[in-house]
């Protein structure tokens, strides 16, 4: 499905169907920032230790500032957080506190440990928001491919029902989502090793593994904003999984934009982001008012 529009290489929809107009950044000052040593954000008692990456944007106010929690790709498998340093860094010059987490990997940590652990991270920086100024209620989720599906799944589930429990419940909520390449229907795929390895079986064998996992299937009116970029000739992760699921989420009613990147696939879409990352990251600061 590619859906014309406006530019030579991409299609930006917003909730209404509409081209999105070109937009510049709200945040006019770009803040300076220092990047933390990397620390252990998982409890003694986890079945590993994880590190976060944290970058603290440099202010002489002291008003409570927006945070972003963001997730590597990696098929959820490898990978690290490098593959995001450049995002949180451009997060960072905008005035967001940003703590770039690793995760546990399939196949030796099947799903849902790998949303437990963003659950985790969501409780840490819950537990630093008074000495890093984070405004609680302004902690958005960022991530790319697999990164994209559980700060997804994080932003549907993450705080209630079925995958909330034990290790999310309120401080799990996410004020909105930039995610790209994402998986948002399991079902979809055709029994791949890595959704297999991940999830520990095929759709046949265990098919509510499967449900739970798809944030397509986790969707209600109650969705935070999502911004969403695709590669239309992604063959990896076709680029259905994206326009289905903005579908899915403007007939929810939930704010919802869509920047397909034409003529791109997988890896592409994410090593040329630049328009697509700087569109998402504009729309994030309009939800949450980042001035």
């Amino acid at each position: 499905m590619l859906l014309g529009g406006c530019g030579t290489t991409a299609t930006h929809l917003t909730s209404n169907g509409l081209a999105a107009p070109d937009m510049l950044s709200t945040s006019a000052r770009p803040h300076a920032f220092a990047s933390l040593p990397r620390q252990i954000y998982t409890p003694p008692d986890w079945p590993e230790p994880l590190t976060a990456r944290v970058n603290l944007p440099s202010s002489r106010d002291t008003a409570a500032r927006p945070a972003a929690l963001l997730v590597h790709g990696g098929g959820w498998r490898n990978r690290t957080p490098s593959d995001m340093d450049e995002i949180a860094e451009q997060l960072a010059a905008r005035g967001y506190v940003t703590v770039n987490i690793e995760h546990r990997f399939a196949p030796e940590y099947r799903f849902p440990a790998q949303l437990h652990d963003l659950q985790q991270a969501m409780h840490w920086l819950h537990d630093n928001a008074e000495a890093w100024r984070v405004d609680t209620d302004r902690i958005v989720g960022v991530g790319y491919s697999s990164g994209g599906h559980l700060v997804s799944l994080l932003a549907l589930g993450g705080a209630g029902g079925p995958l909330a429990d034990p290790h999310g419940g309120e401080h799990a909520q996410l004020a909105a989502v930039l995610a790209g390449g994402t998986p948002t229907d399991l079902f979809k795929f055709d029994d791949g090793r890595l959704v297999v390895e991940f999830l520990g079986g095929t759709r046949a064998e265990v098919p509510d593994q499967y449900r739970l996992a798809s944030p397509a299937r986790q969707l209600s009116q109650q969705a935070p904003p999502f911004f969403l970029f695709h590669g239309t000739w992604d063959q990896l992760v076709p680029v259905d999984h994206a326009t289905d699921f903005h579908e899915a989420l403007v007939a929810n009613g939930v704010e919802a934009e869509l920047y397909l990147q034409r003529w791109r696939g997988h890896f592409l879409s994410f090593l040329t982001r630049g328009g697509a990352i700087d569109a998402g990251l504009d729309f994030l600061d309009r939800q949450i008012g980042n001035d």
